[in-house]
């Protein structure tokens, strides 16, 4: 691990990473992830940088992350600053950023409008902005319902496409993707910062809100979540009840057919919740999906 940065063969580099690379560095271990090996690389200054490597059975556009997240701090979206992208010695492609904090801790009314707000922030930047990157743009039911075709989850497809036919399926805002605190850190002086841009793509802002909101009235409280939605919509009011609706009922959809798969963490009330949310859209009240 100790000449892990000089061993990468830097793509595109900054010369704060070749600073680095002369000064030496300490490295500390973090986490293993599923799709990534992370790691904390400390410089003789004191200063905190996050090295992510990703195993070679996961095949990111680590090159459009790097230039994505320059793009969004040039217009002042709160992202993780990258310092360069490459391959290491295993062919593995690797990303050098800036250390941004911990997971984000206690939650309260203020820090859940930030958050907010940094979404909020996210989806109205304009497109044409970014047609120099340019960004990723996929079938959203392909995307975000993989396997969903399986004989087996017949149900949900069902619902998935009797939906998406209700609502216009946009492609005209940059999204996260998967927008959740998991995907936050907070400095000590409560700066927020959003990581993991792995589906970073051209997509529907009334989906990525939708999906951040189910996730927190699921594994936060439904206070919380209500928070959240009410300042999100403060900034974007010309989303209509309907399309809301809509796009909660499909991200509802989501999260039941990962948890089939095994995907997501369960609590020992989890699913009532989940089946609260359903009972209460107007869309799901008829559906027994997520029992």
């Amino acid at each position: 691990m100790d000449n892990l940065i000089e061993n990468v063969k830097w793509t595109e580099k900054t010369e704060k990473l070749d600073e680095l690379i002369r000064q030496g560095v300490s490295l500390h271990a973090m986490n293993q992830g599923f799709e990534a090996e992370v790691v904390k690389v400390s410089s003789a200054a004191g200063e905190h940088f996050v090295l992510k490597r990703w195993n070679k059975s996961s095949r990111p556009d680590v090159g459009f992350q790097f230039r994505l997240l320059n793009a969004l701090l040039e217009r002042g979206v709160s992202v993780a600053r990258p310092l360069g992208w490459g391959f290491d010695e295993s062919g593995a492609q690797a990303m050098l950023t800036s250390f941004d904090g911990a997971p984000v801790g206690r939650l309260n009314k203020r820090k859940v409008i930030d958050i907010a707000k940094l979404l909020s922030s996210l989806h109205r930047i304009p497109m044409d902005e970014l047609a120099h990157l340019p960004l990723p743009a996929y079938d959203f039911a392909d995307y975000f319902f993989p396997g969903v075709k399986e004989k087996e989850h017949e149900d949900i497809r069902e619902a998935v496409h009797a939906l998406v036919r209700q609502v216009e399926i946009k492609q005209d805002r940059v999204i996260h993707g998967d927008f959740h605190l998991a995907n936050l850190l907070e400095e000590e002086d409560g700066r927020l910062t959003v990581i993991d841009w792995t589906n970073g793509q051209a997509g529907d802002a009334s989906y990525d809100f939708a999906w951040s909101y189910i996730l927190m009235s699921i594994y936060v409280s439904e206070g919380h979540a209500d928070t959240f939605r009410t300042a999100y919509l403060s900034s974007n009011n010309d989303i209509r009840q309907h399309e809301l609706d809509v796009f909660e009922a499909l991200a509802c959809l989501r999260w039941m057919l990962l948890q089939r798969n095994g995907g997501v963490p369960l609590g020992p009330d989890t699913m009532a919740k989940v089946n609260r949310l359903a009972t209460n859209n107007p869309h799901l009240h008829a559906l027994e999906l997520a029992k």
